[in-house]
This record gives C-alpha cells, structure tokens and sequence, in this order.
C-alpha cells in the first residue's frame, strides 16, 4: 500500500541502497568515460540566469527527496515489491545505455544514435524512470510528489540544453528537433 507520508526510519532496508547504486554505477562510468565526454556531460553552455534559478530550485528539491528516501523503508514484503524494482531496474539500464550512446558519438557531432533515437534526452528520462521505480519501491507518494516537481524544475536544464545544442549544431539540430521527441512519445 501507498502511503501519503512514509514512517521515516534508519535501516539497512531503504531506498538508499537503491540511490546508492544507481550513483555507483553512475560514478563508475564517469571515472571510466574520457575527461572530454565528461566535459561534454556537464557543458552549461546556455544557461540563462532564470534557468540557473529553477535548476537549483530543482536541485533543492531533488535533496529533500534523497533525505526522504533514505530513511524511508524498502517495501520488500510487498506482492508488487518486484515489479517495482524492475521500473528501477529498466530506468537503470536505459541510462547506461544512453550515456554509452553519448561516449560512442564523436565529440564534434550530435549525438542521434541508439536510444538519441527515440528520445532526444533519454539520460534524463531514464534517471527519472528510474527515480521513480525507487519512489515506488518505497510506497511514498510524497517522494513522488517531490521528484515530480523537482523534475518540472529540471526541465529547464533540458530547455537550456536544446538552446545551446540549436546555437551549436543550428539546422541538423532544428531537424533532430522535428524528427525525435522531447522524451518519448510525447513532448
């Protein structure tokens, strides 16, 4: 069962083993990855002052959902425990997949290989599949309200990025735009 507002509780069994994971792997393949790719992750080229405020404030939410997540409990008992998991798991390996797509492209081009296919920022969407097969794996609706707002607020991130990838790359760029989706299937 879902619940609004989780017991909060220092344990073994939390969804920070889930968090943990996924930024291990995550930590793992940056450490692997060429400096250059990682630069290229990290480009905040096209930032605007506003977009850098609603990315912190999306930042700041996305904390108070990493505290909230630590503390609160894996509902491993739970009939629907597995299919939870298999939501974070899916998540996961998406985005391996897609930051692979990403160092597999040549710096100077646009990337619009393998999952860039489907979905013109499947790094994100992916994260945020996977986040949310943690939320549920917790049962916390407030976790999921606070991922759900955290991400609009992150959205601006992406806005700044399809902003710096039209000044850079202009028509192929505007052309990928028309072809792939924001996400997937929509946007």
């Amino acid at each position: 069962m879902i619940e609004l507002i989780p017991v909060l509780e220092i344990g073994w069994l939390n969804g920070w083993i889930l968090i943990c994971l996924l930024y291990l792997i995550y930590g793992i393949l940056l450490c692997a990855f060429p400096k250059d790719v990682v630069a290229r992750l990290y480009d905040k080229f096209g930032r605007t002052k506003r977009s850098k405020i609603l990315i912190y404030i999306g930042n700041s939410l996305a904390f108070v959902y990493f505290v909230l997540i630590i503390f609160t409990p894996l509902k491993i008992g739970s009939k629907v425990f597995i299919p939870r998991i298999v939501i974070f798991a899916l998540g996961l390996t998406g985005f391996v997949i897609a930051l692979f797509n990403f160092k597999n492209s040549p710096l100077d081009r646009l990337v619009t290989g393998g999952l860039y296919r489907i979905s013109r920022h499947p790094q994100q969407l992916m994260f945020y599949i996977s986040f949310l097969g943690i939320c549920i794996a917790t049962c916390s609706w407030l976790a999921l309200f606070i991922q759900i707002i955290s991400s609009l607020f992150l959205h601006s991130r992406i806005l700044a990025e399809e902003k710096a990838c039209l000044e850079r790359y202009g028509d192929s760029y505007r052309d990928y735009m028309k072809r792939v989706p924001r996400y997937f299937l929509f946007f």
